[in-house]
């Protein structure tokens, strides 16, 4: 079975900060990481390829040249192959034109079973690239897979949703968006650690490597602009009431009606 992993490498979400004067984000100092929910992604199509160890692992993310380090990390992890599409033609991309760029490399590995992405990046929170990559390859797609069974060319997928849950079937080839309820993500053993640094290389496809529409892929294919970035404003902080039940009650009542709330 062949399996494609889709990646990206984010800045860590938790030392973000946005400069209040230029209203962009401040890179500087921050460390960048493997996109949580691509490492669920990934996870899968190893315990897929634990099940049948004749199944092949590649990754794939698009990105600058230091990109390559999370495709150490998923090389580590045990990915079999890892492919860095990285041109300065793919620059300010969007979602639409990243899923384009991310297509056009998929279609140049000739075939898959499955296509596995994360839900969604933390540093775009926008949960648009998997579908659209979908629809670009042509094949049916389940987001927010939590938890997946394969049976026989058939894959039984069970989709989270914010009440409940569906129970949906699907034949490969298909793509399929991972949360963090799909499994836990597996350490980098030694020998893969080893064997990701001295045996396996790190393939970087340029533009001229994929068979893409060139109107539509970095800035000039991106139809969303960025208007403005902000800090939103901080609120007054808190107030903790303390006591018995009664009388954080009582404290409580007397509270909104000083602010005439009630």
């Amino acid at each position: 079975m062949k399996i494609i992993v889709c990646v990206k490498q984010v800045p860590d979400t938790n030392e973000i900060r946005i400069d209040p004067v230029t209203g962009t984000l401040i890179r500087d100092g921050v460390p960048s990481i493997l996109n949580p929910d691509d490492k669920n992604a990934l996870e899968e199509a190893l315990v897929l390829k634990d099940k049948n160890p004749e199944s092949h692992v590649t990754v794939v993310t698009m990105g600058p040249p230091q990109a390559k380090e999370v495709l150490l990390e998923c090389l580590a992890m045990g990915a079999d192959r890892a492919i860095l599409v990285s041109d300065k033609a793919f620059a300010g991309a969007d979602t639409w034109a990243t899923s384009e760029t991310l297509a056009g490399t998929i279609k140049k590995l000739n075939g898959f079973d499955i296509v596995f992405c994360g839900r969604q990046a933390i540093d775009g929170d926008t949960a648009q690239v998997g579908p659209q990559i979908a629809e670009r390859l042509n094949v049916p797609q389940v987001t927010y897979v939590e938890s997946l069974v394969e049976l026989g060319n058939d894959l039984i997928v069970k989709r989270k949703l914010e009440d409940g849950y569906e129970m949906i079937k699907l034949a490969k080839p298909a793509l399929l968006t991972a949360i963090k309820e799909l499994n836990e993500p597996r350490y980098p053993s030694v020998a893969g650690i080893v064997s990701a640094c001295s045996e396996k290389e790190i393939e970087v496809w340029s533009v001229n490597d994929i068979d893409v529409d060139l109107t539509q892929i970095g800035l000039k294919g991106s139809p969303t602009k960025v208007k403005k970035s902000f800090t939103p404003e901080v609120k007054g902080k808190g107030v903790m009431l303390k006591g018995t039940p009664q009388e954080v009650s009582e404290q409580l009542v007397g509270n909104l009606k000083s602010k005439h709330l009630i």
